[in-house]
Formats: C-alpha cells, sequence, structure tokens
C-alpha cells in the first residue's frame, strides 16, 4: 500500500498540471487508502438525495446535495451545511458522480478558507461505458470500493 505522503504528493501535482484552485486531485481508491490511513478525514458526498437513495452511499460519507433533484437547482445552505459540521483545519475529500459538481464544491470551500480540500476525479460512477452504463468503467463503484444501496 502506497504511504499517505506520497499519494498527497502526487494528487498535489494533479492540481498544479490541471491549474486547480483547491488542493489536489484524487482517483477512488487514493481517496479510500486517505480515509483508511487518516481518522480524521471527511468524505463529502455532494450529489443528490435522489442519487443517494436510487444509485448508492458510500458508508461514513457526510451527505450535503450541491444540486437538488429534480431540475438540479444550486443548494443554496450547502456553505451553511458545510461550515457547521466540517473544521476549517480538517482534511476534506469531495465526491459527485462524475466529479464535477464534487470540483465546483471544492472551489466553493476552498474560498471560504478551508486550505484541505481534494477533489476525487472520476466521482462516484465515472463516465459512461461504451453501452452508455455509468459505474462499470471509472469510478468508486467500478474500482470496487465500499458502498451500499438501500
Amino acid at each position: 500500500m502506497e504511504t499517505v505522503s506520497v499519494i498527497l504528493e502526487r494528487a498535489q501535482q494533479r492540481a498544479k498540471e490541471m491549474d486547480l484552485s483547491y488542493k489536489g486531485a484524487l482517483l477512488p481508491i487514493e481517496a479510500l487508502t486517505l480515509l483508511q490511513a487518516t481518522p480524521s478525514a471527511k468524505l463529502v458526498d455532494v450529489r443528490s438525495k435522489a442519487e443517494w437513495d436510487w444509485v448508492g452511499r458510500i458508508p461514513g460519507a457526510i451527505e450535503i446535495e450541491w444540486q437538488s433533484y429534480p431540475g438540479m437547482q444550486a443548494n443554496s445552505n450547502f456553505q451553511t451545511y458545510f461550515s457547521g459540521q466540517i473544521d476549517k483545519e480538517a482534511f476534506v475529500m469531495f465526491i459527485c458522480r462524475t466529479g464535477g459538481r464534487s470540483h465546483q464544491a471544492a472551489i466553493a470551500i476552498s474560498e471560504l478558507g478551508y486550505s484541505n480540500c481534494y477533489n476525487i476525479l472520476e466521482g462516484f460512477e465515472g463516465d459512461r461505458d461504451a453501452k452508455g452504463h455509468r459505474g462499470t468503467k471509472e469510478g468508486w463503484k467500478a474500482a470496487g470500493l465500499p458502498w451500499i444501496q438501500k
């Protein structure tokens, strides 16, 4: 297993290469490794309630919608809910379906003064495969990482 410092260095290098305004960009397996090695780390799932209910949840993740289904309206309380649950010094990783909304959340929270924000590339389901299905090609589910469905 890779060390925390090696994973963080690689994630921070990706952020520089991608010109990101937050600290780093992680692959799903790297995020799980960091969660397991860093008990104080926070995983924030910014997908919609519909996605959590119908597609699956990550055990232990903090769930705060970035946008609400249907219509995908912005959650005007996102920053309030976030700051009410997570300290500014926390190591925070964001995940959504494919990495887009979590990228936006990482930017917004970084702008609030949280300096340890990381986005999880590929997200929970990743891009579609050749048959148009998500969750088989890339992402948290395709990597075989822990998730549940109710």
